[in-house]
């Protein structure tokens, strides 16, 4: 690196964050490594104005102490047209206020590199790409109709059912063969969004783990296997989830090969993407999670691969 990149952060509250899990404070303890500045500031601080997209934020400096992990500058307006980088890290849910800032960022972009771009972030929700890939995937319906939902479960028996625009394991439910809760499960998520349901076939091979694969710039670069805690049918780390090492199978590298070419061409410099037993479930570009996980059980730094392709992106522009 002989030159300095202008980073925006558009993130969640830098104070709420765990330094030890967090893949955005990685990012940001990478960039100052490498000499970048960062700007921080929150989604509800980004704003269009006769022309311009701007943000009211902070010149933020990061350290790895825990309680003492950030100092920001004064508070100051800037047009992110003046920055050479901004990232899109606020996590889902993906609801009108979240989809309003790809739009914005969209005025940007590519002059000032939003990672990921902005305008397939938009299109590329992680329950519905994977839609673009129906031999890699567990059979798979997005349906709001209860009929319709019904006729997947006689079809497949033990099913999950989750919100389509959820994270974080919130309001994932295994509906096994004699569970009879569909109709209420529906009706609660009716009367709380206009939005579908995702149902899949449940995989039994989710007891032996749901790997997280990392992807920059279309490439794995690792994974790490996320077991679920006993009783639990969730494996995600924010309900319990114990992560453990883990490497990959032919079949991930499969995985890989077929989305990576469309991941690189959109735009989508780091993702995570999901994978049970043998099937692909989810491809998570709107906030992925993984880095620190993965940089701990492998020695490998991959926040650096990540600067590297987003350095090297800079440079064709």
């Amino acid at each position: 690196m002989t030159y300095s990149l202008r980073v925006a952060m558009q993130m969640d509250p830098i104070e709420g964050i765990d330094i030890r899990a967090d893949s955005s404070f990685r990012i940001m303890e990478e960039a100052q490594k490498r000499g970048h500045s960062l700007f921080y500031y929150t989604p509800d601080r980004l704003f269009f104005d006769e022309g311009e997209v701007r943000a009211r934020g902070w010149p933020v400096t990061v350290r790895r102490e825990a309680g003492n992990h950030y100092t920001l500058g004064e508070e100051t307006e800037q047009s992110l047209a003046g920055f050479d980088v901004v990232w899109l890290r606020q996590d889902p849910p993906f609801d009108m206020g979240y989809i309003t800032t790809t739009h914005l960022l969209d005025m940007i972009h590519p002059q000032t590199l939003v990672v990921n771009d902005p305008f397939w972030v938009r299109n590329h929700p992680e329950k519905l790409l994977v839609l673009s890939f129906p031999d890699l995937t567990p059979p798979t319906m997005i349906a709001r109709d209860l009929d319709t939902l019904r006729a997947f479960k006689a079809r497949h028996g033990d099913i999950i059912l989750k919100p389509l625009y959820g994270n974080g394991g919130a309001g994932v439910f295994r509906l096994g063969p004699e569970d009879r809760n569909l109709a209420s499960l529906h009706e609660l998520f009716a009367s709380i969004s206009r939005e579908p349901l995702i149902a899949q076939k449940y995989l039994p091979a989710v007891a032996a783990g749901d790997k997280r694969i990392i992807l920059v710039d279309g490439a794995p670069v690792g994974a790490i296997n996320r077991i679920p805690a006993p009783g639990e049918t969730r494996s995600n780390m924010h309900v319990g989830g114990r992560p453990e090492k883990a490497g990959l199978s032919a079949r991930d590298r499969e995985i890989c090969d077929r989305i990576g070419p469309l991941l690189r061409e959109r735009g989508h410099i780091f993702v995570g993407i999901d994978v049970i037993g043998d099937y692909l479930t989810e491809i998570n570009v709107t906030s992925p999670t993984g880095i620190q996980e993965l940089e701990r059980f492998d020695g490998t730094n991959i926040a650096a691969r990540i600067w590297e392709a987003i350095e090297a992106r800079r440079q064709q522009n």
